[in-house]
């Protein structure tokens, strides 16, 4: 009996440990996405003055013009999007968004991309 406490004790730390190791390595997935899409995605995604005349990126003024304030054109903003909303529009591109390559955006790095994007959905961040 005292053997199956000890049994069932140890699984419960390990299982512990497992959500703390799971919970560290979607921070670090998170800020790796962060990373990328600084260097990926910011230029026309990100905040500041797009070209002149123009108040938004062009990314984000394309998203302005879309959702007409409905959703944050900023995509750092967004609370709806998931990593798979990300994945299918950097490998398929939208409108004057060309798709990305895995040889230029991997799989890995894919999956880091969306979890930055969807850090702030809360039905993503519940799973």
């Amino acid at each position: 009996m005292k053997k199956m406490l000890l049994l069932g004790a140890a699984c419960l730390l390990s299982i512990g440990a497992g959500a703390a190791h799971s919970s560290k390595r979607t921070a670090n997935a998170v800020e790796r996405g962060h990373a990328l899409f600084e260097y990926h995605c910011a230029s026309c995604h990100g905040p500041g003055i797009g070209n002149p005349g123009h108040p938004w990126r062009t990314g984000t003024e394309a998203l302005q013009v879309k959702y007409r304030g409905e959703l944050p054109a900023l995509l750092a903003e967004r609370k709806d999007l998931t990593p798979e909303t990300v994945a299918y529009f950097v490998r398929n591109g939208v409108s004057i968004m060309a798709p990305y390559r895995k040889t230029e955006i991997s799989d890995a790095d894919l999956a880091a991309l969306g979890a930055y994007l969807s850090r702030n959905n809360p039905d993503f961040a519940k799973k």
